[in-house]
């Protein structure tokens, strides 16, 4: 999911058209760290370390300051509290954290027998036209063929579908080498869930589908699994990113490296991109934890909403598939910046 969106924050739900009687408004409340549940027993540093990855790219002048001074900070808890506020932002949604991971796929530079499934570059017509073709017409209609716009072939167009879900991957190819693909665009259509179609479709219950169910599903069920993956016209396209070390995370959306379980994907109409988040995930693994928005994603949509990212490799895939939990989060601003949502705190 690593997408390259602009970073704003709304002062009210902006909408073209009609008013949608009921439409629920954005809400924000300024918190004290005192009420943030484990504050003062996580590792400030190691989110503190990650922040100055891309603080830098924060152009706004209180941004740009609090970037200059975290350099200089000795006391990561004590920056965070001197400097900001956390501010909740809700939007009438469900909060809802789930994971992500950066897959391995087995690949080839040139299509054989086995490697078949290609990882495409964005056409120039694709950034014209918005939106652009639907996955069932990107893949059946040939327009894509014999342009050129092939950066690796796979072996598994199941496995290549969940690499478009999660926006980044490496691929191995048969000597050993391995290259890593980044975000590179899409085709403007919306994502649909496919796990939620197989809810809809009466094969599954809706605590039985995760990655791995999908994927052996789709195997198992050739013919219908196309279908079901056409169900998604969302399509996502590639760019290679190799410049990337292999011992550093994929890039993100502020196009540097994520770092595992302190980068989240975020919906930027409502966090901005490298600020600090706060995150309370409830479930079966609880987490508190501050992390850092880096990424963005094209079904992470609302203000309660993140994606976290656990890492590369299967191991990695299989923590992040087990995500789906309520909870809270806070997005630290600057303080100046975090009252002016509130006018009459200041009166």
């Amino acid at each position: 999911m690593i997408r390259r969106l602009g970073a704003a924050i709304t002062l009210g739900v902006l909408m073209a058209g009609p008013v949608v009687p009921n439409e629920p408004e954005t809400q924000y409340a300024i918190l004290g760290f005192e009420d943030l549940d484990g504050w003062a027993e996580d590792d400030h540093a190691s989110a503190l370390t990650v922040f100055k990855n891309t603080c830098a790219d924060l152009d706004e002048p209180d941004w740009s300051s609090l970037c200059a001074l975290a350099f200089d900070a000795t006391d990561a808890r004590q920056f965070f509290e001197l400097f900001f506020r956390p501010v909740m932002i809700t939007d009438g949604k469900d909060p809802l954290f789930t994971g992500y991971f950066e897959p391995e796929l087995s690949g080839s530079p040139v299509r054989t027998g086995r490697y078949r499934y290609p990882i495409y570059k964005m056409p120039p017509e694709a950034k014209e036209r918005r939106p652009w073709l639907t996955r069932r017409d990107i893949l059946t209609s040939g327009v894509m063929e014999g342009r050129g716009l092939e950066i690796a072939w796979v072996d598994d167009p199941v496995e290549l579908f969940f690499l478009q879900v999660q926006g980044s991957g490496r691929v191995r190819f048969p000597d050993g080498r391995m290259i890593r693909v980044g975000y590179g665009g899409a085709n403007g259509h919306s994502y649909r869930s496919i796990g939620q179609e197989l809810v809809r479709r009466g094969v599954y219950q809706p605590h039985q589908v995760s990655a791995d169910v999908i994927k052996n599903w789709v195997r198992r069920n050739p013919v219908d699994g196309q279908d079901l993956l056409f169900h998604n016209d969302s399509y996502v396209f590639f760019r290679e990113v190799s410049q990337v070390p292999a011992d550093r995370g994929p890039l993100g959306a502020m196009n540097r490296s994520i770092t595992e379980m302190r980068s989240i994907a975020v919906d930027p109409a409502f966090t901005p991109l490298g600020a600090p988040v706060w995150i309370e995930k409830d479930g079966q693994n609880p987490l508190r934890r501050l992390m850092i928005a880096q990424d963005t994603g094209s079904a992470i949509k609302g203000a309660q909403r993140a994606d976290v990212f656990f890492g590369t490799g299967d191991d990695a895939g299989r923590a992040a598939g087990r995500i789906k939990d309520p909870g809270r989060m806070c997005v630290l601003m600057p303080i100046q910046r975090a009252y002016a949502f509130l006018p009459e705190a200041l009166q």
